[in-house]
Order: C-alpha cells, then sequence, then structure tokens
C-alpha cells in the first residue's frame, strides 16, 4: 500500500510541477459547478462556458428559475454545450431532484452523507459516475475521487491499473491510496486531465510529457 501510494504522489508532484495549480471546477457558485458537470458531458469546457453565460446573462442560474423556464427556452440558451435536447431534460431532471429533496438548497445537500447522497444522485435519470462523482467534489467539497477516460488512459499505458479494470475499481484503488483530502482530489482530478489533453492522447506525445520517465 505504502508502495502504491508514494508512486501515486509521485507522478502527482511531477504533473504539479509542470503545470502548476490548476484551482479547477471553475464557477461562481456551488450550483454553477452542478449545473456545468451536467452541460460538460459529451463536450468541451469552452461549449459549457457559453451556454452558462448564456444563462447568467439571462439571471437564470437558480434552481426554481431554471426549472420554471419552458423547455425550449432551456434548450436554446444551453445550445452552445451540445446535445441541447438530452440535456433538457438531464437539467430538469435533476432539478426536481435538488428541489424536491433539498429544496433547492446546497447547504442542506452537503449535509447527507456521501455515499447516500452518491446514490440517490446516481437514481437520476441522465446522471452517471463521473458526473456524480464531480457534484460530489468540486461542488459540494465531498472527498472522492472523480474517475474519467484520461485516468484509465494514463495509468493504464504507465502499467500501474490493469486494462479491465471498472470505474469503481480504480476508484478505490486511488482512494484507498491516497490521503483522504479533498484538496488534493479535486487538485490531481485536474492535473490528469490537463495531462491527458495534452500529452496522453489516443495517439501520445512523450517526449515532452511530465510523466515520460514514470
Amino acid at each position: 500500500m505504502k508502495k502504491n501510494r508514494d508512486r501515486l504522489l509521485k507522478i502527482f508532484q511531477k504533473m504539479y510541477d509542470h503545470f502548476g495549480p490548476l484551482n479547477w471546477w471553475p464557477g461562481d457558485s456551488p450550483f454553477e459547478i452542478m449545473i456545468g458537470a451536467i452541460l460538460t458531458q459529451n463536450t468541451s469546457w469552452t461549449n459549457v462556458e457559453r451556454a452558462i453565460e448564456n444563462l447568467k446573462r439571462e439571471n437564470l442560474l437558480d434552481p426554481y428559475k431554471l426549472l420554471s423556464l419552458p423547455d425550449e427556452r432551456l434548450r436554446e440558451l444551453i445550445r452552445p454545450s451540445g446535445f441541447f435536447n438530452v440535456k433538457t431534460k438531464r437539467l430538469k431532471n435533476f432539478l426536481n431532484f435538488f428541489i424536491s429533496e433539498y429544496e433547492g438548497n446546497v447547504e442542506k445537500m452537503k449535509k447527507e452523507s456521501l455515499w447516500l447522497l452518491r446514490k440517490k444522485l446516481l437514481d437520476v435519470d441522465g446522471i452517471g459516475k463521473e458526473t456524480a462523482d464531480s457534484i460530489l467534489l468540486y461542488a459540494l467539497e465531498k472527498p472522492i475521487f472523480v474517475v474519467d477516460a484520461y485516468t484509465k488512459r494514463i495509468f493504464g499505458r504507465h502499467n500501474i491499473i490493469p486494462p479491465t479494470i471498472d470505474y469503481d475499481e480504480i476508484q478505490k484503488f486511488f482512494m484507498k491510496n491516497l490521503p483522504e483530502d479533498v484538496g488534493l482530489y479535486n487538485e490531481y482530478h485536474a492535473q490528469i486531465v490537463l495531462t491527458g489533453k495534452t500529452y496522453c492522447k489516443k495517439k501520445p506525445l512523450c517526449d515532452n510529457c511530465p510523466l515520460k520517465d514514470v
């Protein structure tokens, strides 16, 4: 276990030294981060920013306002994020849950225990594991490690995790071998994403990668 811990922390430090602090996830409020986590499914963050800016301009970043907004209008506002028909349904599903369970109050939602809240989020149609965990970590500051395709690719290529491992097993591996620290989980995932986007592509650019000698 200590060997895995030391290795994971060494990898984190190499990425951190290379990129510096990333301060992810961008957002002016926990609610904005939750909305962003849903909108970012299958699209780039640049597109999500444009959609969120549309909502801000109309003063609609409020759970009750968004829920009462006609679907047609919401679709138009979030159009830049792509898949806007599907995402309108997913947003409304989440908003119904957020309001019915927690009265649209982030502080009430935060008081729920981590794993019970995760289960409830996963029961919302359209909220998958990565989205749920992003909401838990970034918006609600719960100590849970977010896994994505870059995590599997980078750590698989370095033979740290096997190719057949699934989301939950990867998450358990990181959480078992890293200190339970919201800030570390936050920064680690951000570093993985940037490393994946910049270097560990489908056709990897290993020569300049901060992890080339790991």
